[in-house]
Parts: C-alpha cells; sequence; structure tokens
C-alpha cells in the first residue's frame, strides 16, 4: 500500500507490535495485520474489538478469534489447486461433458477419422446401428451396379443343382402316384368290376339266360368260393391280363392256354389263374390253404366242391406240366377231378409261380341247396 504509516516499535518481550494511541492502531488495522509478524503462542489478557494491553498498558493488535468451520472456508478460498465446480442443486447429469474417448492421441484420431475421413476423403461407412434408418442411399455407379446384378445371378452350377434337385422331386411324387395306383386304386376297381360281374352272372342264371357250355374269352361262367380265405371271385375264360385277370376275376386256362377241363369233366384237370398281388388280388394268401381246406366251384346247375391235397411254394413259369391231367409234383398218381390254383410269387413279383392242388370230393346240384363247405 502507498498509504502513510505512523512510526512503531517492538516489543520484544511480547514478540509483537505495539502503536502509540488509538490512531496508530487504526492505521495498523486500515494497512493490514498480514505485515506485522505475530506471535501463535501469546494469549490476550483481555477481549475486545481486535486489541489488548500488554504488561505496559500499550495497545498490542492480534487476529480475532475464528471457529474451525470459518477456517475451514478460509482454507479452502486460498486453496490454489484446480477443482471441477459441484453442479448446481437439480441439475441433470445428461449436461456433463462426454467423456473423452479411451486410449491416447491415436485412438483419438482414429475415431475422427471413422467419424468425418481424413483429409477430404470418402467417409468410411457407418456400422448399422450409427447408419441412418431412413435416408436417400447413393446412387451406385454403372460398374458397380453390374457387379451387384452378376453377384445376385445364379451360377450355372446352382441352376444345375437346381434342375436336378426339381427332377429329383418330380420323379420321387411320380413314383408314389404310381405305386398308390397300383397298389391302391387297381383293387378298388378291380372289386368293383369283380363285384358287379358275379352280380351280374347270378342275375343272368336266376332268369335262365346263361346255360352250361362252351364260353367266349373274357366271359364270366361261374363262381369261385374259398371260405377259409373269404373269397368269391368270378371265373371268367381265358387268361388274358387286360380282359379277365386285371379286372379282379380268376381265369381259365381253356382254348388257347393249354386248354385244361371244365369242373364238370369227368376227369381231368381244372385250371385257373389270379393276381397275388394288386387288380384285386384274389390269390393272395392261398399259401395260407392247408390239406383238408374247400375250394367251391359254383355254376348256374351245380357246386362242384374240392378238397386242398398239396403246395408247389417255387416253380418256373415254364413248368407247364403243372396242368397235366395228372399234373406233377401233386402227389396224384391217377387220373382223377382235380383243381390247379396258379399264381405269382414272391408277392410284387412275376419271377417264379406258385401251385396249390386241390381234388373233388362233392358235385352237388343247385336244387340241393349250397354245400356244407359254404353253410359253416
Amino acid at each position: 500500500m502507498t498509504a502513510l504509516r505512523p512510526e512503531r516499535e517492538t516489543d520484544t518481550s511480547y514478540g509483537q507490535q505495539s502503536y502509540e494511541g488509538p490512531d496508530a492502531l487504526e492505521e495498523w488495522y486500515v494497512t493490514g495485520a498480514r505485515d506485522v509478524p505475530q506471535d501463535p503462542y501469546a494469549a490476550p489478557q483481555q477481549s475486545g474489538a481486535g486489541v489488548s494491553y500488554g504488561p505496559s498498558g500499550d495497545a498490542t493488535a492480534y487476529l480475532p478469534p475464528v471457529d474451525d468451520e470459518t477456517m475451514a472456508l478460509r482454507i479452502d478460498d486460498e486453496t490454489m489447486a484446480l477443482r471441477i465446480p459441484d453442479p448446481p442443486p437439480g441439475a441433470s447429469s445428461a449436461v456433463r461433458a462426454p467423456a473423452p474417448p479411451p486410449g491416447g492421441r491415436a485412438a483419438r484420431r482414429k475415431a475422427a477419422r471413422r467419424r468425418h475421413g481424413r483429409r477430404g476423403a470418402a467417409a468410411a461407412p457407418l456400422s448399422e446401428e450409427d447408419s441412418p434408418e431412413d435416408g436417400p442411399s447413393a446412387p451406385l455407379s454403372r460398374v458397380e451396379a453390374r457387379r451387384q446384378a452378376r453377384a445376385r445371378r445364379a451360377s450355372p452350377a446352382v441352376i444345375a443343382s437346381r434342375v436336378v434337385g426339381e427332377l429329383f422331386i418330380t420323379t420321387g411324387v411320380v413314383m408314389l402316384l404310381f405305386v398308390t395306383y397300383q397298389l391302391w386304386w387297381t383293387n378298388v376297381r378291380a372289386h368293383a368290376q369283380a363285384g358287379s360281374e358275379a352280380h351280374q352272372l347270378q342275375d343272368d342264371w336266376a332268369s335262365g339266360k346263361r346255360n352250361p357250355g362252351t364260353f367266349e374269352p373274357g366271359q364270366g361262367f361261374a363262381l369261385l368260393h374259398i371260405p377259409k380265405l373269404d373269397v368269391v371271385v368270378p371265373i371268367a375264360e381265358g387268361t388274358s391280363k387286360a380282359k379277365v385277370l386285371d379286372k379282379g376275376m380268376v381265369g381259365h386256362y381253356g382254348q388257347g392256354d393249354l386248354n385244361t377241363a371244365m369242373p364238370d369233366a369227368k376227369t381231368g384237370n381244372f385250371g385257373l389263374a389270379g393276381h397275388r398281388n394288386t387288380h384285386g388280388e384274389p390269390f393272395r394268401y392261398i399259401n395260407k390253404l392247408s390239406p383238408g381246406d374247400a375250394i367251391v366251384v359254383e355254376t348256374q346247375d351245380t357246386y362242384f366242391v374240392y378238397k386242398m391235397a398239396s403246395i408247389l411254394p417255387v416253380t418256373s413259369p415254364a413248368n407247364i406240366s403243372v396242368l397235366d391231367p395228372v399234373p406233377k409234383g401233386s402227389g396224384f398218381t391217377g387220373p382223377g377231378r382235380y383243381i390247379t390254383l396258379t399264381t405269382c410269387t414272391p408277392e410284387f413279383t412275376s419271377t417264379y409261380r406258385m401251385i396249390v392242388w386241390g381234388k373233388m370230393v362233392e358235385e352237388r346240384p343247385r336244387s340241393k341247396g349250397k354245400p356244407d363247405a359254404l353253410v359253416s
């Protein structure tokens, strides 16, 4: 300060500055007591307005007493270290400055290049999270458009694999439909046709339209009963697949088909053929017949009852000796009235033939009613 100060002298006994008169004391407060060395251990004798009187009666200046709170505020105000000011009451934490990105200067430069590019270059592509959801996309150049079109275009290998896959699927569907037709629909049609033929045959017998004799190929003339297998099927002349067998009927080996005997013949072998699978499959389970099981042929006037005698599980399709008047392998030793049932084996194939033989045991006129084999 530039203000004048009165003369003062030091009281070495107390380590304090003494002043003469009240004007000197006021000047001391004005100029500041911090320039005056104080004795921190000197205790005032009386408390007053910043003045104490020593032994000599002189006024002595001293710092007024302060409490702990005042001292803490004064020390905090004089601190020279940098501090982060506390936010005002009620302020949101969202207004605080964002924290700097982690890492050093190199990391911050990389982050800045990702956001804004470097030296005017195009900015790096944004991630899915940073890219705007709605906004016009930059038009593609002609080269880029061609590249994208080529990338979307399927290669020849992919096209070939697709074609092969579609062919496999189509073939599988066609095969499934064919199997369904063979195993299910042919049986449905054959049963319907055979049933219609059987009813028509019985109606003709009742009205007297048909008489025993020679029949045309494909013409029905009798009914075959196998009670154990619950089979009732028409017997037609010939073994044609289209006219007889595929219609669910049983075919007689007649004129042009090895010419076997008719049931009313006094001696001979009555030969029949039928499907084992598909098209009504009337002979599917003839392998389950046992010796003594009844096989009945019903004509317009007579019931011919046979008893199953023997079976040949497998033989060649060319073995026509099984239809001889005295069939070979049947166990019959002399002429008689026999019946032979032939079908394919194994199931669902036509590689071999299965043969079942029977011998007539009863000839019963229809006027006497049904035989016991059909009644029981």
